[in-house]
């Protein structure tokens, strides 16, 4: 059933929302994870490859989240100010949004997938492995958008643990599948890393369906999940208006992905693989990060559109307060034992202490960084995401092009490119905090709370 977050503890509120979105990220990411386990025993030019796959998935969540921080916004917002018909109106366009991207995402995907790998890959092999990794999981890719949009309609109704539970048994199928489809065990037909996203598409279709299932059974707030309505233009054009902003804001971490797989090409596919390897497991670490700030749009959102102004806050202090704790932690680890996280993942001894190599380096930016996603998680809420795209579009400055004279340099290593992407992270979270508390002081004056608003102290 959905949650009132307008009223009770903020605190139980968001680690409770967070501990259930956590897992459900963690098992996300396992996606990957064991993916690149498996593939890791095919050689350098397999993790190099799903590697370099991997930042199509960027370029899908760009889109994706055009479509959820949109309709998270809205629904939450109007769920606080309790209008069920703007509830439901604003689902049933940003489903109708996210099949059309799904089509889109089929078609321009295998059009395109050859080519684009051919211009970043480091040799003849990790294009091939690139490629064929892709024609497997774009299925999965169309997918996410139409899950995704049921998902940001239960997270902006407080729902979450039955979406953990739904993506927990996507990936232990994916694990049951992997094997079998990469190496071949059971079959003696191993399809490599084909095999890879093979099995991560139909783990999402079992994903697909389970959210469907499920979607009536644990909200009231709307009704037959698949059915469709007319294009409405407003509407429509209220989420992508709130969510186009975080869209170019994944646009330019995919441009950067780009950058960096570009820029590394020069120093061989064990540098790529090592980036690969290390930048999946760095995504494994910011989850505690990830699951409080994105808890905090709805809990903020709600009480945004109840107009509790003072619970805004509140939520957004503690959510920085929390993620900085805990990515102070994960830090401590990757300085003192990089190589046990990175280890598992492959055999080579170079891409490890690529990988490694990374990791140290980039822990210094853990903490800005739970900083950073604390504050894109208030912007959602508050409904104006353009400040988050404008703090990424300063890594194009600090990071990217640098990076790319760098690279033509003869004195040129593989950690500085490391070291000049911590400093950039660096300066993009203050960059965003000084945002964010210009867009506090203007959307939170003279906000006052709904007539059938219940004010509640955390």
């Amino acid at each position: 059933m959905q949650t009132d977050l307008t009223q009770g503890s903020i605190t139980r509120h968001l680690l409770g929302m967070a501990a259930f979105i956590g897992v459900g990220l963690i098992f996300q990411t396992l996606y990957y994870l064991v993916d690149l386990y498996f593939v890791g025993h095919l050689g350098a030019a397999a993790i190099a490859g799903v590697g370099l796959a991997g930042i199509a998935f960027f370029l899908a969540m760009a889109l994706g989240q055009m479509v959820g921080v949109g309709s998270l916004s809205l629904i939450a917002r109007a769920i606080g100010a309790k209008r069920p018909e703007e509830t439901d109106a604003v689902y049933r366009q940003s489903l109708l949004i996210s099949l059309g991207l799904s089509l889109v995402v089929l078609v321009g995907g295998y059009l395109a997938a050859g080519p684009a790998m051919g211009l970043l890959a480091a040799d003849e092999a990790t294009h091939q492995a690139a490629t064929h990794y892709l024609y497997g999981f774009i299925p999965a890719l169309a997918m996410m958008f139409p899950t995704g949009a049921m998902a940001s309609a239960l997270r902006a109704a407080g729902v979450v643990r039955q979406p953990m539970l739904i993506q927990s048994a996507t990936v232990i199928m994916n694990i049951i599948l992997a094997p079998i489809l990469i190496a071949g065990w059971g079959t003696g037909v191993p399809l490599g890393v084909f095999g890879a996203g093979l099995a991560t598409t139909l783990a999402s279709l079992i994903g697909l369906v389970g959210f469907a299932l499920m979607f009536e059974r644990v909200q009231t707030l709307i009704r037959a999940p698949l059915r469709l309505a007319q294009p409405d233009l407003a509407v429509s054009g209220r989420i992508i208006g709130i969510g186009l902003p975080s869209a170019g804001e994944f646009a330019l971490m995919f441009l950067t992905g780009l950058v960096v797989y570009a820029v590394i090409g020069h120093f061989g596919p064990e540098a790529q693989a090592g980036y690969g390897v290390g930048s999946r497991v760095m995504q494994a670490i910011f989850l505690p990060a990830m699951a409080i700030a994105f808890a905090v749009a709805p809990v903020a959102g709600q009480n945004f559109g109840a107009g509790q102004a003072d619970r805004v806050r509140e939520t957004v202090k503690r959510a920085a307060l929390f993620g900085s704790a805990l990515m102070l932690g994960l830090f401590a680890f990757c300085q003192i034992s990089p190589h046990a996280l990175v280890a598992p993942f492959s055999a080579d001894p170079a891409v490890v202490d690529v990988a490694a190599t990374f990791l140290r380096i980039i822990s210094l930016n853990f903490l800005p960084s739970a900083l950073i996603f604390t504050a894109s998680g208030a912007f959602q809420a508050l409904g104006d995401t353009r400040p988050a795209l404008i703090g990424s579009a300063s890594r194009l400055i600090t990071f990217a092009v640098p990076a790319i004279w760098m690279s033509t340099q003869p004195w040129a290593q593989l950690h500085y490119v490391w070291m000049l992407s911590a400093a950039s992270v660096v300066l993009h979270a203050l960059i965003v905090l000084a945002l964010l508390q210009r867009q506090l002081r203007i959307k939170l004056v003279g906000l006052s709370p709904a007539p059938d608003a219940v004010s509640a102290s955390a």
